[in-house]
């Protein structure tokens, strides 16, 4: 699938402000799931610098620094992605991986941020229970069936702002937020002795739900590497998705964070995304996207 995606994120303030460095993670990743043809990077104002740098969880980010005040801060980002992963079961498991509990030997220590479980007991765990009873303790029927069933439990709402929501939240309010549902995705994952972690990035779809910064959940199956879920549409993710960065908490994967300094300051944040999606080799087609994490 063949992306060109225009990200724009504005900062409007009441009185100047100092910008204190911020941290982007806007550039898609260029593996062998997606390959990163263009990327153009443009902030305002001009920033004093701007590093290019990988971070803790092996992200591409940028860091820019800012010197003075200013009444406004502008990043727009244009990306243009090709998508290649169109069998999302085209692996072959390590024989220790096809039932649970897995054992990951020598990959354990390095996955060790990505295991521990945000609970140890309640709704959580007795989900992840009861799934792998129904799945016979079966690891990719499991990852399925936990899939669809916090599409069924959980419909997807589209929140803006504000960090996710606790997995036991998520579950009590019988719906939330594409963040949201990753959590308590990765929560059941890490309950069931699953690493998982937590991605953040944009999807193809004509719902308008589909149409804002999206998140989804990885999985590390042994012979398999990182797999990709998402709870928000019960899909296991090939190329509608394209991803920017991940990492073992929703934080760690954050496209944009930063801060400024100011007293009495108000700001008013708009954003817009605009996604052209095609077939490769065929003419692409609008698709417009409203901005914001949903």
């Amino acid at each position: 699938m063949h992306f060109e995606i225009e990200h724009r994120t504005e900062y409007r303030y009441s009185q100047p402000v100092f910008l204190d460095p911020h941290l982007l993670r806007l550039r898609p990743r260029s593996d062998w799931r997606q390959r990163l043809d263009g990327f153009e990077l443009d902030i305002s104002p001009q920033p004093e610098g701007c590093a290019r740098i990988v971070d803790l969880d092996g992200n591409d980010a940028n860091r820019p620094w800012f010197a003075g005040t200013h009444d406004h801060l502008r990043i727009v980002v244009c990306s243009v992605v090709e998508t290649l992963e169109s069998d999302p079961y085209g692996y072959y498991l390590d024989a220790n991986a096809d039932g649970l509990p897995l054992t990951y030997g020598e990959e354990l220590a390095g996955l060790a941020p990505y295991m521990s479980p945000e609970t140890q007991e309640g709704p959580v765990l007795e989900l992840a229970r009861d799934l792998q009873r129904e799945s016979e303790n079966k690891t990719v029927r499991f990852l399925s069936l936990l899939n669809a069933k916090i599409r069924q439990l959980c419909p997807t709402e589209t929140r803006l702002e504000g960090d996710p929501l606790t997995p036991e939240e998520t579950l009590d309010r019988g719906r939330g937020a594409c963040r949201d549902v990753t959590v308590l995705f990765m929560a059941v994952c890490r309950a069931a002795g699953l690493a998982a972690r937590f991605t953040s990035g944009y999807v193809d779809g004509v719902l308008q739900e589909d149409r804002y910064l999206h998140a989804w959940a990885e999985v590390y199956l042994p012979g398999a590497g990182w797999r990709g879920y998402d709870p928000s549409l019960g899909l296991v993710v090939t190329d509608r998705h394209v991803a920017l960065a991940s990492g073992p908490r929703a934080a760690a994967a954050r496209p944009f964070s930063g801060r400024f300094r100011g007293t009495g300051v108000e700001a008013q944040m708009t954003v817009d995304l605009k996604i052209r999606t095609a077939p490769v080799h065929e003419g692409a087609s609008d698709v417009p996207a409203a901005g914001g994490i949903a």
